[in-house]
């Protein structure tokens, strides 16, 4: 008869394996879209700035904990999925007039290059597409952790951002006495290990959709 492990022997071995630290490295992950989201605000008449918030539809990411440089990441966010707390509220900001969720979808992120500040801060440096229109955008993120799940079921990596974006640079120009230009962005990102999630050839210089 084949031995088993002792219980405790057994718990023991899965709590070490929940806190054992991720091996290094340049590795491949897919965006947790349930524990992913993308928030923006942007003033009302002045009075206040209101958040909205929006999904992540599919993106990787390839991050290396050590040489930060060697990292990359692509994603599409889709407009569609925009929650302004009202369902009218949501059909005007999608109109062709501002987000034009029919004509353009989702907006694209691709990054050129990534940059490390200090131990846990760095910033993407990339191209967002958004209403067909291509701008250079930088986005300041803070890595928060990287490490296997509660169970061992994942090796997750966490990651919060923010970006500043002037919507006129992407042609978003209506009602301009009532809604701001500026768009506070903010990010909040979990990716789970895969190893065929990104391109093998992905680097910090990757480009097309994912």
């Amino acid at each position: 008869m084949t031995s088993r492990l002792p219980a405790w022997i057994a718990l023991a071995a899965l709590a070490l394996g929940a806190a054992a630290p991720a091996r290094a490295g340049s590795e491949s992950y897919r965006f947790d879209t349930v524990h992913s989201q993308v928030l923006f605000n942007i003033t009302h008449d002045g009075y206040s700035r209101p958040w909205g918030r929006l999904h992540i539809a599919r993106g990787w990411l390839r991050f290396d904990p050590d040489h930060w440089e060697n990292s990359a990441t692509e994603l599409d966010i889709d407009l569609d999925s925009l929650d302004m707390g009202d369902a009218d509220w949501n059909q005007a900001v999608l109109k062709p007039s501002l987000l034009d969720a029919t004509g353009h979808r989702y907006a694209h992120f691709v990054s050129r290059s990534v940059e490390r500040t200090d131990d846990s801060h760095g910033v993407i440096h990339g191209q967002l597409t958004l209403r067909g229109v291509t701008k250079a955008v930088d986005v300041p993120f803070q890595f928060n952790r990287l490490a296997r799940t509660v169970y061992g079921l994942h090796t997750v990596a966490g990651f919060s951002a923010t970006a500043a974006l002037d919507r006129r640079d992407f042609g978003i120009t209506a009602f301009a006495n009532s809604i701001g230009d500026q768009v506070l962005v903010r990010m909040e990102i979990e990716a789970i290990r895969d190893d065929g999630a990104a391109p093998a050839t992905a680097s910090s210089s990757t480009q097309g959709s994912p």
